[in-house]
């Protein structure tokens, strides 16, 4: 807020104006203090340590004072006096005067308004930032110029709201230029003492245009959507378990039964037992998607089991074409392949290894379905 301590009363100039100083006790967290009257000729100007005196007149700062002295503006101090006579001679002018502290203030900034992060694996995502900053009056006359004569500022928070918006803008604009070098969503959370100092790198130009000096960020914060948090969670997990998508369904679905009280007796009949926890569920992923698949083939992009006959792998969509036909060698009898470990054929019925067959001709052992001795080529009778 403004502070309000009252002009000292006449006494201790060299032509009895007025003597003015900003109080220590009245300074507290303000940034800057209008002197409730305008300065005259005569008047005398009081600077400590850490402070500047700002001459302001007609929407434009004319000079400020920043050297702990006191200041009587005679002719003695032609060059603020100048600013105080008008041209035309012996008209003398009043002027504001403003106070700033040049010590370093502390801030908080948040985002009322999302910020829209588009990311090439989720889309448009609404991003919100927290955290905090240091700052102090970098440019005396940039800073009344800016505040007090474009944005009408007349106390410290108007100050503070206007940074605190500019710095959610700064974090904004950091954002879109590290998104375009490469940064995806999933890097944020790893990367904010790079953005950090991404922010920290874009500040004075532009800060400087407003008199102020970011020295420091702090504390930053990105909050995601919960259902994108969620996302990245899970794909964070896959990748340190090795395992696809429906494996980790899978996983999920075996620790929630073993914490189940009600599956207790279900899940130690299969072996599992009550205490199964989240690494057992995973170690068991394999067996328990071929079971719920009924076997099939793995997938050659995903290696999930595709059941017999599917085309389309149901985990990524992979055209795989029908299952490879059984194993085993081909009937004696019809040709038809017999399942390895079969005794007869499924489709007539013979056995899967009939007994040898002499060649009426050289007498050679003829195995299998052969219809022609394989030593004289004599045609074998049926």
């Amino acid at each position: 807020m403004v502070s309000n301590n009252p002009i000292p009363a006449k006494g201790g100039s060299l032509f009895g104006g007025t003597t003015v100083a900003w109080e220590d006790v009245y300074k507290g967290q303000n940034v800057m203090w209008r002197v409730p009257r305008n300065i005259r000729y005569g008047d005398n100007i009081v600077v400590r340590q850490d402070e500047t005196a700002v001459f302001y007149r007609d929407g434009k700062v004319l000079a400020y004072l920043e050297k702990p002295d006191r200041y009587a503006l005679t002719s003695l101090n032609a060059g603020i006096v100048g600013n105080l006579i008008s041209a035309i001679s012996g008209v003398r002018q009043e002027a504001e005067v403003y106070y700033l502290q040049r010590r370093i203030f502390d801030g908080k900034f948040g985002s009322a308004e999302p910020y829209t992060f588009k990311d090439p694996d989720f889309g448009l995502v609404n991003l919100r930032v927290f955290g905090d900053y240091r700052w102090k009056v970098g440019a005396p006359d940039l800073f009344i110029n800016q505040f007090v004569g474009t944005f009408g500022a007349v106390a410290t928070p108007d100050v503070e709201a206007r940074l605190r918006d500019q710095m959610v803008l700064l974090v904004y604009n950091s954002l879109g230029k590290l998104k375009d070098q490469g940064m995806k969503v999933t890097d944020l959370a790893t990367s904010l003492m790079t953005i950090e100092q991404a922010v920290l790198g874009f500040a004075p130009s532009h800060f400087g245009v407003l008199g102020v000096e970011v020295q420091q960020i702090q504390g930053l914060s990105i909050n995601l959507p919960e259902e994108v948090q969620q996302a990245i969670d899970t794909r964070s997990k896959m990748s340190v378990l090795g395992v696809n998508y429906m494996q980790y369904q899978a996983g999920q679905a075996m620790t929630t039964a073993a914490a189940n009280p009600g599956a207790a007796g279900s899940m130690a009949g299969a072996g599992v037992g009550l205490g199964a926890g989240l690494g057992m569920g995973y170690g068991m992923t394999n067996q328990m998607s071929g079971q719920f698949q009924g076997g099939g083939t793995p997938c050659p992009k995903c290696s999930t089991l595709i059941p017999a006959g599917t085309r389309f792998c149901p985990s990524c969509g992979t055209p795989v074409g029908a299952a490879a036909p059984p194993s085993g060698a081909p009937c004696a009898k019809c040709g038809t392949i017999i399942p390895t470990g079969a005794k007869f054929c499924p489709n007539c019925g013979g056995p899967a290894n009939p007994p040898p067959r002499t060649c009426p001709k050289c007498n050679t052992q003829v195995t299998g379905g052969g219809k022609f001795c394989p030593n004289c080529g004599t045609a074998m009778p049926t």
